[in-house]
This record gives structure tokens, C-alpha cells and sequence, in this order.
């Protein structure tokens, strides 16, 4: 990471100076704001830390909790949600903290004796090479502690309001600077305590669950059916003699299934535990589950092996139902008005936990939102950028819908029932879905911030609508091995990724040096999109890759787009400019044109938006123009 841009302080270079307008404000809830975001969890949080990283806007969340999140709820951590804490700089802590998923194990009825159980398999968690981020479990409470302390550390130094149930949100001045309205019931321990305040915004995002008051109150519906199954969960410390408490393992028995995921810090576990209709009906009928049921279910399950509960984190029963919003926003599709008030998360998607993507995918929604919302803001994307928001997230969940609902029933089919699933064929379908499940699998529709690009042919492995996939590379002035797409931040910038031709970039026949003297000209997309005073890369970041090692260039050779100055005192920033790992190379590993080189244009979300010849500058220009805003 870069600091000290305008002098060097003492402290912490991770705590940002307050923005001047946080300074000025007064303590309390506004009366007005830019943005109001109702709900603490998951997608809340990412959302809020985005738009923290807008210091200039003002941002509130509010949550009808007393106070955070402690225990309990999600833990699964997909590789693609690592890759994204990593452009909040967090993706170090979670991984030193948090559970590794490395292999998988599978259990089923031992042929001889049905009654016990064998293991029947071992494989990859993940398969090699999609991620260079791990799957990692960590509680959901620490995955938002971690996002509140970057908020706290930011510019904005946001934290959430507490004690606020959002009753009703409504747009009732269209025409007004801020035309949403959001009445906020004051309440203790959840009970209202008869003190009711209104906020005013120029956009709501409900994050506020699968009861949702913002969903009702834009008209949307959860529409889908609640299937006649449950599952318990316990977060425990546990002895036992099952042998691979301490690997991710799915355990099919005669006496049902158990889904063992370890959690951080080597002792706890978390059990989800299928519970029976018929050998568990009365449980389930008069609601009396306990730890202590739960335990014994599993004991059922997991014979001849058993499990002595010592202590218990957390736990519930929850029922599996798969159910889905129509659209993610307030705006019809015969509507010509943009969008004022979202819908993220649990608020427009509900599914079971087994396959570990609920809060990955709430957390995705928000990364999509986020960013379209804080620079549309600042007067930088177009305001029609906001209605992709629906458009792809909605596409996203009712591709997760249709997965969940068959990997559930795969997990709980019993094959000597007739079922027609046996668990050797549920191994074969794990390791099949294993890229949807890291969160590597999405790919949007074209946009007018996603284009169907001709060129894919110059940038195989970098395919449009799909999440830019890092790769190692040198960086040229310090000789540091990293990964190129560790130089994205959560800051809302487009990435302009030119990959270099094969000629050196002081020769005149470099595609690339061609590329380099368009981009600092009076014609740039640079220059036409970039605002006055702000910094040159605020808006569209340039980065290169050259073909060259990094023993075979130097920094001299670099053209000015890519040493710009910078902060007050014009520092060069020398950052920009890279080459190929010699063990991993770049251009291979992602199947770049040699000869041509290529443009790889990735959105502030790290999405790619369009692959473009080097010298196509007329394309790029009419490519930004749909959804950045001239100055």
C-alpha cells in the first residue's frame, strides 16, 4: 500500500486524516444524508465501507440491533470474497485468523455393515489455480468487525447508528435533492421505545433480511416455496473419535446427514445437522429443539463414531427455502426514472447455508452497488449506471436459487430410498460446482459497463463480464513479487491494464508506447473524464505489463502516463509499471497476444468490462463514454 503522498506523520499509516466535511459535522443522526443504508449484517457493512471510501459523501447506517453482532450466523468465506477484502486491505487478517479450507471429506453407509459409516473420499476444497485466495471459514462477527474498523480507520470515520428499525421508506419527492424519505423507530433490546425520527436521502439500500420493511415498502415480494426440510446447527468445542473433525467433510448415513465445517482456531467446530421428519417430528413439530437434541441427532448420524459436546458457541434450526426477488430496485422495467431505493442480500434472496454462499453472495451484491453509487455521487459515472444493478445481481441470485435448490436435495438424497442420488455421484457434483461455490463463476451480461468484446481473442483467460483473474508479476521499480490485481483498491476507479507488444517501449515501432503518449494527451480518456484538481488516476488508474524482465527495463524507459505526479508536493508515483514473473508468466498464464499486446479495461469492482487492441483509442473513448461523465 502507498502513504506519506502529502508528508510524512507518525502513527499508523492505515488511519486516513478525517475528510474536512467529517470534521465540520455534528454528533447524531442527520436530518439528511446521500445515502442511508438500513441493516448492519453482511451486505450493510460492505456497502458502507465502500462508500467510506467517499469521504466527501454522507453515508449513515443504521441497524435495529443494540449493538454489533457477537456470534453466530455465517462463517464460509469464498475465495472470490477473500479477493475482494483484499482491495480493502483485509484480506491478510482474515486469512491469519481464520480457517483454511484445503480438502474434502466424504462419508457414507459402509456397504458391509450399514449401520457405520466409511469415508469414501478426499478431495481439493478447491481446484488449483482459480484464485490465488484460499477458502477461508471465519464467523460472520469478525468478518464485520473487521469491515467496521476499516470504516473507523477511513476518511469518513463512519460506525452505524444502533437501536433504528427502518419502519418505511418511501419516495415522495421525486423532483426533491433528496427525495427519500426513512422513518426510523427508536427501540431498546428491540422494543420501541415511542421516539421516532425521519431521514431524508437521495438513496436508500435495505440490507435489512429476508423480513424486509424497505422490500415491502417498494412493492417487491420473495417469491418461491419453503421445502419440508430442517437442519440444526451448533457451533461447538467437542471431543470425539470421528477422524476428520478437522476437515470440511459431508457425512450421509441410514440415520441421516451431517455437514462438519472446522472453524478458526482449532478446536471449535460447527455441526449442520439434517433433522428427520419422522424420527424427529416431534422436535420439530413443537419447536423444542435444544443443544442437547441436536447432539444426540448427530450421535445418530454419526455412528459408530460419537461426539461429546463440551461447550456450545452458537446455534439454531433453520428450515431450507429458496426464494427470490423479481427486481432489486423500485423501478419497473416500463419505467424511464432511474432508481432511488435498493434491495441487497437476505432482503431479496434467501437459500440454505449449506453450500456456503450466503453471505458471499450478500456481500457481492453490495461490492456491485457500492461503487456505481459513490461515483455517481461525485459526479464521475453516469446515473444510468445504477440500473445494471438489478440487472446483474438479480441474474446472479436466481443462478445461486437454481444451485441451491439441487445441491440441497443432492446433499440430503438417500440412494437406497430411491432417491436417485447416491453420495458417490454427490462427490462428482461438488468437485463439478466448485468454481460457482469459490464465487469465481459469475459473469455479467453486456452493459453499457460491460461490453461484448470482438477482441477476446487478444486476452483469452480474461474473458468480459467475469472477475479480472490476478496473476503473479514483478513490479519493475522495486523488483517485488505480488499479484497484479492486488494494485485495486475499493477507491471507485476504472483499471486501464495495458498489456505490452513484444517491442521494447523506447522503440518506435511499441504498440504500447503509442498507447502511453494517447493517454497523456489533450484527447485522453483520462484527460476528458477526470475532474479538475482531483488526482490523475482518481478516475481511470493505468497500469502496464511489459514482456521485457524486469532486469531488461528500467524506470527511465517509462513513459510519463505511467510515473504521474501526485498530492502536494507532485511525488512521482512509481507503481505503475510491471513484467512478467519469471516462474509464472503472465502472458501464458492468461493467454495474452504476444504480438499485438492488449488493453484490458476492469471495472471498480474488478470485473472485466472490455478487451481492446492497443491502438483501438476511438473504441475506449466510446466505450468510458456510456458510463463516465465528461468534465
Amino acid at each position: 500500500m502507498q502513504f506519506y503522498l502529502d508528508g510524512y506523520k507518525p502513527g499508523d499509516p492505515l488511519v486516513e486524516e478525517p475528510h474536512p466535511s467529517v470534521v465540520e459535522r455534528p454528533a447524531g443522526l442527520p436530518e439528511t444524508a446521500d445515502v442511508v443504508i438500513i441493516g448492519c449484517g453482511p451486505a450493510g457493512l460492505v456497502l458502507a465501507a465502500q462508500l467510506a471510501q467517499f469521504p466527501e459523501l454522507r453515508t449513515v447506517l443504521v441497524d435495529r440491533r443494540d449493538g454489533p453482532l457477537e456470534v453466530g450466523q455465517a462463517d464460509g468465506v469464498a475465495c472470490r470474497t477473500v479477493e475482494m477484502f483484499e482491495a480493502f486491505g483485509l484480506a491478510d487478517q482474515l486469512i491469519h485468523e481464520g480457517y483454511q479450507v484445503n480438502e474434502v471429506a466424504f462419508w457414507r453407509p459402509d456397504p458391509e455393515n450399514r449401520g457405520s459409516i466409511v469415508r469414501t473420499a478426499r478431495i481439493e476444497d478447491v481446484e488449483d489455480g482459480i484464485s490465488e485466495m484460499p477458502h477461508m471459514i471465519v464467523n460472520q462477527a469478525r468478518m464485520l468487525a473487521y469491515l467496521r474498523d476499516h470504516m473507523l480507520r477511513s476518511a469518513a470515520r463512519a460506525e452505524p447508528f444502533y437501536g433504528l428499525h427502518a419502519t418505511d421508506v418511501r419516495v415522495d419527492d421525486p423532483a426533491g435533492e433528496h427525495p427519500v424519505a426513512v422513518t426510523l423507530q427508536h427501540v431498546e433490546n428491540f422494543e420501541p421505545t415511542g421516539r421516532i425520527s425521519t431521514i431524508r436521502a437521495q438513496y436508500v439500500v435495505g440490507c435489512d433480511g429476508s423480513r424486509s420493511r424497505t422490500r415491502e415498502a417498494i412493492g417487491r415480494r420473495l417469491e418461491g416455496d419453503a421445502t419440508n426440510s430442517a437442519w440444526g446447527v451448533l457451533d461447538v468445542l467437542a471431543v470425539t473419535d470421528f477422524p476428520d473433525i478437522r476437515l470440511k467433510s459431508a457425512i450421509h448415513s441410514e440415520q441421516g446427514s451431517i455437514l462438519i465445517i472446522p472453524r478458526e482456531g482449532g478446536y471449535l467446530v460447527r455441526l449442520y445437522i439434517e433433522l428427520d421428519n419422522d424420527r424427529d417430528a416431534e422436535m420439530l413439530r413443537h419447536r423444542s429443539a435444544t443443544p442437547q437434541k441436536l447432539a444426540a441427532v448427530a450421535n445418530r448420524i454419526l455412528h459408530p463414531y460419537s461426539i461429546d459436546v463440551k461447550h456450545v458457541g452458537w446455534w439454531a434450526v433453520y428450515e431450507i427455502g429458496q426464494r427470490l426477488c423479481e427486481r432489486f430496485d423500485d423501478v419497473d422495467e416500463s419505467e424511464e426514472r432511474l432508481p432511488r431505493v435498493f434491495i441487497a442480500g437476505d432482503a431479496c434472496h434467501t437459500h440454505s447455508a449449506k453450500a456456503g454462499q450466503g453471505m458471499n453472495v450478500s456481500m457481492a451484491d453490495a461490492w456491485n452497488l457500492g461503487w456505481k453509487l459513490g461515483t455517481v455521487l461525485r459526479g464521475t459515472s453516469r446515473p444510468e449506471v445504477l440500473r445494471t444493478y438489478s440487472a446483474e445481481r438479480q441474474q446472479v441470485a436466481q443462478q445461486l436459487i437454481d444451485f441451491d435448490r439441487e445441491f440441497a436435495a443432492r446433499f440430503s438424497a438417500h440412494s437406497d430410498r430411491g432417491e436417485g442420488t447416491d453420495p458417490e455421484r454427490f462427490q462428482h457434483y461438488f468437485r463439478r460446482q466448485g468454481r460457482f461455490t469459490a464465487g469465481v463463476a459469475v459473469r455479467y451480461e453486456p452493459s453499457i459497463i460491460t461490453a461484448a468484446s470482438p477482441y477476446q481473442h487478444l486476452a483469452d483467460g480474461l474473458p468480459p463480464g467475469m472477475r479480472f483473474h490476478s496473476a503473479p508479476v514483478i513490479r519493475l521499480a522495486d523488483a517485488k513479487p505480488m499479484h497484479l490485481g492486488h494494485v485495486a483498491r475499493a477507491d471507485g476507479a476504472w483499471r486501464l491494464y495495458a498489456f505490452a507488444d513484444r517491442a521494447h517501449p523506447t522503440s518506435a515501432e511499441s504498440r504500447l508506447r503509442e498507447l502511453a503518449a494517447f493517454l497523456a494527451s489533450a484527447q485522453s480518456p483520462i484527460t476528458r473524464f477526470t475532474p479538475h484538481g482531483a488526482e490523475p488516476d482518481s478516475v481511470i488508474d493505468v497500469r502496464a505489463v511489459f514482456q521485457q524482465g524486469h532486469r531488461d527495463i528500467s524506470v527511465e524507459d517509462l513513459p510519463p502516463v505511467l510515473l504521474p505526479r501526485k498530492g502536494s508536493f507532485d511525488l512521482i508515483d512509481y507503481e505503475k509499471a510491471f513484467c512478467p514473473d519469471p516462474n509464472t508468466d503472465i502472458f501464458d498464464l492468461r493467454g495474452l497476444d504476444r504480438e499485438r499486446g492488449a488493453l484490458v479495461i476492469v471495472r471498480p469492482d474488478q470485473y472485466v468490462a472490455h478487451i481492446l487492441p492497443l491502438d483501438s483509442r476511438n473504441e475506449l473513448l466510446e466505450f468510458l463514454s456510456g458510463a463516465l461523465v465528461a468534465c
